[in-house]
């Protein structure tokens, strides 16, 4: 197979080489390292470093950051690739013992790199999960055992090939699913079967005391409902057992494009949508979602069944006529990689400087026609700064709805649809773009008559812009039982990100911020309510291309 470098090159290229604070090891400066040293005992590509400052060859060989925004520039003290729990086990004894936080990435999708500590974070051991590759299928009771480490693309491919078995989930193939099992995991089959994390019977997990837990419904119960939701706060899940389904043998999917037309037209095409998926009698085998871009609209998803069961649904003559549509039927892999292909167009699998907001809807918070008009008028006339953005509704609902709002620490079971938005800047996220997603936000918020009580962002899509206090707008009323489940299982807030939970009040957390200096010297910057801002060190033009080359050099050989 071909090899380019190019990729890499254009990775490097957005690549923030910021001035960080070199991370400090407590009084024995060697001590974390000596330490993960022992755990990896002396296992080849377990565990990582920077050399310096700002240490480029260490982020492209081992941070690999998803976000390479300035805003969102991470440099974690080490990056450990285990491969057992036991190692996982380790790494955290390790990192508490030095007073160090513990994150876990799976994929290393999340938007404001969360699995890496986040902005600003300079004291965050994270972990890689990308070892931990375990998939068997319990053909009695069709249970699959997952490793955190598979990406989605191959939890479906090996799901079908045990049995024909499917789960509900995303349609990102490059996102893990570590992380997606954990925060909630929406996708088009979620209507028919529920969210991921509602697919999860059993976890392993290694808790901030270093130890090795099992938490299902009958065993730790608490931690089980703090993890299916907000898991990155409480643990390292490093394996779950999950519940599948028979996959369909035949599926419709479609698309109607409305592009190249007056912008402020196309708000009949987002009504017409919105009227069909506000329905709560649609079908639940009907996914969708509409796309908005600089080149129009489109309405794309997938019908789970065959042709001539679409076809009864009468969903085909509510959508809007256009001449530029398709509609295909498919088999199961077909329609995965035709979903994946389908979502890499507008939500990019490669790293890059991105901006984005979201927001949750209910039945009742669904747009009006004036609003609607009013959305698509911000757009024609306000500046986006960048050629590359998309505006994505997905519709929710369905089964999702059907789980109780306190049976997982996932709060969103009300919910009918969700909108992200999305923008890369290149280099970097200009301030134009950023006002651009920003005002049509607020535009939107502003729109909802029940707005005060909304609180509806979902963690999957975080936005680390609303600042460190964020939690109670991705949990809800969750979130005070989630804070006394941390207060019991990590009082020191050992798995801690820029937005995570925050221990119940008194615990020792607290106690220890109250005498903490902070990572940088000036105190605690989940409390500033912002992430910490560049501080725009000036940096040699020929030191930075020396660096980018040795990077890219380095990554062929690793």
């Amino acid at each position: 197979m071909f090899f380019s470098p190019l990729p890499y090159l254009l990775s490097f290229h957005f690549l923030p080489l910021r001035a960080v604070p070199k991370p400090k090891m407590g009084n024995n400066p060697s001590s974390l390292q000596s330490c993960l040293n022992q755990v990896c005992a002396g296992q080849t590509g377990c565990v990582g470093y920077p050399a310096f400052n700002g240490d480029p060859l260490y982020q492209v060989a081992w941070v690999k950051p998803y976000n390479l925004d300035s805003s969102a520039a991470v440099n974690p003290v080490a990056v450990v690739r285990p491969r057992t729990t036991e190692q996982v086990a380790g790494v955290v004894k390790c990192a508490a013992a030095d007073n160090k936080k513990v994150q876990a990435k799976s994929g290393g999708h999340s938007y404001g790199n969360y699995g890496l500590g986040g902005p600003g974070a300079t004291d965050v051991v994270a972990i890689d999960m990308t070892n931990f590759q375990k998939f068997e299928m319990d053909k009695s009771s069709w249970k699959a055992t997952i490793g955190a480490g598979h990406k989605l693309g191959k939890v479906s491919e090996l799901l079908y090939k045990n049995g024909g078995r499917a789960m509900a989930h995303g349609v990102c193939p490059g996102v893990g699913i570590g992380g997606h099992a954990t925060i909630g995991g929406l996708g088009a089959m979620s209507r028919m079967w529920g969210s991921s994390l509602d697919h999860v019977l059993e976890v392993e997990v290694v808790t901030a005391d270093g130890k090795i837990q099992r938490a299902s419904e009958t065993q730790n119960s608490d931690l089980f409902f703090a993890i299916k939701g907000a898991g990155g706060s409480f643990g390292v899940v490093t394996e779950f057992v999950m519940k599948t389904h028979a996959s369909f043998g035949e599926t419709v999917q479609y698309m109607y494009s409305f592009t190249f037309t007056s912008m402020r037209d196309q708000w009949r095409t987002y009504k017409a949508w919105q009227d069909l998926i506000g329905d709560p009698k649609l079908d639940r085998r009907f996914g969708s979602q509409i796309i908005i871009t600089p080149l129009g609209c489109i309405i794309q998803g997938t019908f789970f069944g065959s042709r001539s069961e679409f076809d009864a649904t009468g969903i085909a003559s509510k959508l809007p006529s256009t001449r530029n549509s398709t509609l295909q039927a498919r088999d199961w892999l077909g329609t995965l990689t035709h979903n994946a292909e389908s979502e890499a167009l507008y939500i990019s699998n490669l790293a890059a400087p991105f901006y984005s907001k979201s927001l949750g809807f209910r039945q009742e918070d669904l747009l009006s026609e004036d609003a609607i008009k009013s959305m698509f008028n911000y757009i024609a006339d306000t500046s986006s700064g960048t050629l590359v953005w998309a505006i994505i509704f997905d519709l929710e609902g369905g089964a999702i709805n059907d789980v109780a709002m306190n049976a997982t620490a996932y709060a969103h079971r009300d919910k009918t649809m969700f909108y992200q938005s999305y923008a890369v800047g290149l280099p970097k996220v200009s301030s134009t773009t950023r006002s651009f997603l920003t005002g049509f936000h607020d535009r939107i918020v502003k729109s909802i008559p029940s707005q005060s009580d909304v609180a509806t962002l979902y963690a999957g899509y975080v936005d680390p812009g609303l600042g460190a206090n964020a939690q109670p707008q991705y949990w809800g009323s969750n979130y005070p039982a989630l804070q006394q489940i941390k207060a019991k299982w990590d009082p020191k807030d050992v798995f801690r990100n820029y937005q995570s939970v925050k221990p119940a009040s008194g615990s020792s957390s607290d106690n220890a911020a109250s005498t903490s200096t902070g990572t940088n010297g000036g105190g605690d910057p989940r409390e500033t309510g912002t992430p910490r801002k560049d501080n725009g060190a000036p940096r040699s033009s020929t030191r930075w291309l020396f660096l980018a080359l040795v990077s890219v050099v380095a990554q062929l050989l690793v």
